[in-house]
Order: C-alpha cells, then structure tokens, then sequence
C-alpha cells in the first residue's frame, strides 16, 4: 500500500489535518458551537465556486470566505445563538449560489466537486505543503489563545469580570476553526466537515470529562479513523469520505453506549 505516493500523500494529509481537527473540534464541541464548523464548510464551498467562475484556484477562495464569516460569526457572539431558521436559511443559500456559479462555470467542476466530498487519495505534494503550512499554523496560534478560550469557555461571566474580551476569544476562535474546515475540506469534503471535526471530539467528551485527556482521545479518535478509512478504501474501492464518516458515526455510538452504561 505504501509503495504509491499517493497513499504517502493521502495518510500525511489526513494525519495533520486529523489532529487539527480533533483538537479544535473538542474545544467546537465543548463551546457548543458545533453548528460553526457547518456553517462554514456551506459558506466556504460559495468561494471556492466564485473563485472558479472568476479563474482562480477554488482554494483560495474557500479560504478567504471561510475565513470572513469565521470572524464575522465570532463578532456577533451571543447574538447568533437561537437563530437556527435564520442559519439554516443562509446556509442553504450558500449551497444554492455555489451550485449556480458552478453552473456558469465548469472548467473547474472536477476540483470544485472534490470539495463537496473530499479527495485525500488525489492530495499533490504542493496541497500536501499548504495543509502543513495550514496545520502548523493552527496548532501554534491554538496553543497561544488556549489558557484564554479555556476560562471563556468554562467560566465566560468570570473571564469577563476579569476583563477577558469574550468577543475576541471568539472572533480569534473561529477564524482557527475556519481554517482548520479549509484543511477538513480537502480530506472530506465540504458536505462532511461535521464528521471529522464533531464526531471525534463529541465522542471523547462522552468518554472523558478530564480536558487533557479529552483532547488527547478527541485527537487519537480523528487520526485512527482517518487512517483506517483510508486502509478500507483501498482494500474494498469504496469512498474513503464514506468510510472516515461511517467509522465516525460508530465510535461515536459506542462511546453513548459506554456514557449510558456508567
């Protein structure tokens, strides 16, 4: 298996991106913002068929408007939760201009397609730098922001009494967790962001409720089912978007079943 490139480029890609999404997925997951990383993925996939329609590379245009709304949805804070109708209009929306400018032009339809549901096994090694690049930088700017976005996340009246900008932890917050969906989108797709991002993290939070150790599972889980989702399509030919979701959706089930029984 190993003797292809591609399958070197596919399990690198999808190990760093694995990581970055299980770590900035439990933290997703533990503000409640689950719908964020959603959000984004519908948002995003609006500029990467925009980009195309005007010549340029999807990616680019995945990440400046996932990016944007990412800031954009971390300075309204509070003021966007209990809109689910309203998020779920725009989302849509979203969804439907991507398709129309993928309408207008399809030059571009294979590569924007592939942001629909992913495609690690076609990673180059150019995307395969640009997703370290990405990787790293959400690591690193996770680690400076991570003793702040605890306390907000934990104790927000507190943090804010102290003098913590709750609006600025969460502005700096889901930009990160835009970049880490561009990264998602190129193993899953943008239609799949949720399974690799919530499913882990949601999963270890219903294992653990030690931070540490919350982490360290929610990342262990999005990298084991990464891989071995990769492994199975290349044993049985079927989508590994398939696989990565279906391995996430049963770790997700045992680990109620674990919750239910203590």
């Amino acid at each position: 298996m190993f003797e292809y490139d591609f399958m070197i480029n596919a399990f690198a890609a999808s190990g760093m991106v694995a990581v970055v999404a299980g770590i900035v997925g439990f933290f997703l997951v533990l503000r409640q913002q689950s719908f964020a990383g959603h959000a984004l993925s519908h948002v995003g996939f609006t500029g990467a068929t925009g980009a195309a329609l005007f010549g340029i590379a999807p990616l680019w245009g995945l990440l400046g408007f996932t990016l944007a709304a990412g800031m954009a949805m971390g300075a309204l804070g509070e003021k966007l939760s209990g809109r689910d109708v309203a998020i779920g209009m725009i989302l849509s929306l979203s969804l439907g201009f991507g398709l129309l400018f993928l309408h207008f032009f399809t030059a571009y339809a294979t590569q924007v397609s592939a942001l629909l549901f992913g495609n690690v096994l076609g990673v180059s090694t150019s995307m395969l730098s640009i997703l370290a690049i990405l990787s790293f930088f959400c690591l690193a700017a996770l680690a400076l922001i991570m003793r702040p976005l605890i306390f907000a996340t934990l104790q927000p009246e507190l943090a804010q009494a102290k003098g913590l900008s709750l609006r600025l932890v969460s502005v700096l917050f889901l930009a990160l967790v835009a970049l880490a969906v561009v990264a998602c989108t190129q193993i899953v797709g943008v239609l799949l962001v949720f399974t690799l991002m919530v499913g882990p993290a949601a999963a270890a939070q219903n294992l653990t409720t030690r931070l540490g150790m919350g982490i360290a599972v929610s990342a262990l889980f999005a990298l084991l089912q990464s891989w071995a989702g990769i492994t199975l399509a290349y044993y049985t030919d079927w989508p590994t978007s398939f696989w990565i979701t279906a391995l996430s959706a049963l770790v997700y089930g045992l680990s109620l079943v674990s919750k239910w029984r203590n």
